[in-house]
């Protein structure tokens, strides 16, 4: 699953959010919360969801196939309606469709503020919580995955309140390393925060760069700012600022700390040359290559890698600091939800539990995806993916799964992307880089009351 950040959604949506403003005429009355739910869905009746998704690619097209058929075998009354659109061609047309008098019953919807959150607000989607109490979705999800697909009623608190959706697939950022590589400088595979530093800074003394970053997207810069900031900043701390919150800010002496250190890294030579100047795929390539020993990234980089590495590739969760839990930024794909203008909302609750239960996790492994829950109790034939299972596993069940930072406001992807670029390229400090976030963060923590 390649995670896009916020700024992308809100780049694609600029020419309809105009004219199709949550907030205005298009709210419509809250759903009833406390309503009846019907779990017998053969009493309903002959049903046709309409389900849009953007599961297009490879392995997540084939687990869709396969859950969508499974699902009509077992409710033969059920008709599955598929529209399947790219990523970028739902985010454009999500908007308009669910705000129409043919709304689809369950859609895929970015996790973030400017389209989950706006359409909370706007009562366009459904409070899953009548249907959590039937089928146990509080029980299959922990705290650290439900956060990411909850908002309070008003859609102005992320990461608290209500379930609005129900994620398949995870993803966490963690370190890729070239075992070949680490065998030839003489590096052991790290255990802690201290031995990966100490790791990179014996590259660099043995004439190899220690990690490739491609930043023109601006994007890459954020993960590896946030496993840095992971290590320094404590976890409340980091969920605050990156959901958005009142109670933190970030002119403090750790995520100073933390601006300070990507800036040492970047003068002490830890990565390649013209970092803002390449991309994230020149960067994972070059890493694939053997340019590096160290990539930091997400794990929906694992099949590319894997295809052009083979076993030479290994992933782990950042390793944590002497005496601390494992924490890592992360969260999950774009969740599954059900819309306020549904006619069939009770056979959409048995779709979204049906597709996310034990079985579909199963089928989600089978077809090379990441399972957002059961996923230690999953057994994928590759290395890789069992490296990968292993790292979300461990920071969603025991350690600490920090939001993306971009999540923070409407425009802190812009905001720290560019006050990245400029860290990154001396040409800013990093007091005057958390300056510049703090003000964005500030203005919206204000804004939004």
């Amino acid at each position: 699953m390649l995670r896009r950040p916020a700024v992308v959604t809100l780049a694609l949506l600029a020419v309809l959010l105009a004219a199709c403003t949550p907030g205005s005429e298009n709210v419509g009355a809250p759903p009833p919360a406390d309503r009846t739910v019907q779990t017998d869905i053969a009493a309903l009746g002959p049903v046709t969801l309409t389900v849009w998704d953007q599961e297009v690619r490879g392995g997540q097209n084939a687990q869709m196939e396969r859950l969508n058929a499974a699902f009509q075998q077992k409710h033969p009354n059920v008709k599955i309606d598929r529209v399947s659109r790219s990523f970028e061609d739902l985010g454009t047309t999500l908007r308009l469709a669910i705000s129409g008098n043919e709304a689809p019953d369950v859609v895929q919807s970015n996790n973030g503020r400017s389209d989950m959150g706006n359409f909370v607000a706007a009562n366009q989607l459904l409070s899953l919580e009548p249907w959590a109490k039937a089928y146990g979705w509080k029980e299959r999800y922990p705290a650290a995955v439900a956060q990411y697909v909850s908002y309070t009623p008003d859609g102005k608190t992320f990461g608290e309140g209500n379930l609005y959706g129900l994620p398949q697939v995870g993803e966490v950022v963690g370190i890729y390393y070239n075992q070949a590589e680490l065998t030839r400088l003489g590096i052991a595979v790290p255990k802690t925060w201290e031995d990966f530093e100490a790791a990179l800074a014996t590259a660099k003394a043995a004439g190899a760069t220690p990690m490739q970053l491609g930043n023109v997207e601006k994007w890459p810069a954020l993960h590896v700012l946030g496993m840095v900031q992971d290590q320094l900043v404590a976890p409340e701390q980091v969920t605050t600022l990156a959901f958005g919150r009142k109670g933190a800010a970030w002119t403090t002496p750790e995520n100073t700390q933390a601006a300070q250190k990507l800036a040492e890294w970047t003068r002490a030579g830890y990565f390649n040359e013209g970092v803002n100047g390449i991309d994230n795929d020149q960067a994972w390539q070059a890493f694939s290559r053997g340019g590096s020993p160290f990539l930091i990234g997400g794990t929906w980089l694992a099949a590319d890698l894997e295809a052009a590495m083979g076993p030479n590739v290994r992933f782990m969760a950042p390793p944590p600091r002497a005496g601390q839990p494992v924490s890592a930024t992360g969260g999950t794909g774009l969740p599954f939800t059900i819309t306020s203008g549904s006619d069939a909302p009770d056979a959409a609750a048995a779709y979204l539990d049906f597709i996310t239960n034990a079985d579909a996790m199963k089928v989600l492994t089978e077809t090379g995806n990441l399972p957002v829950v059961e996923t230690a109790a999953q057994q994928p034939a590759q290395q890789l993916s069992k490296d990968v299972f292993a790292a979300f596993s461990a920071v969603s069940d025991g350690g600490e799964l920090l939001p993306y930072l971009d999540y923070a406001t409407p425009t802190m992807g812009d905001t720290m992307g560019a006050a990245l670029q400029d860290l990154l390229a001396g040409v800013q400090t990093p007091e005057q880089f958390v300056a510049a976030v703090q003000a964005d963060y500030a203005a919206f923590v204000e804004k939004n009351g």
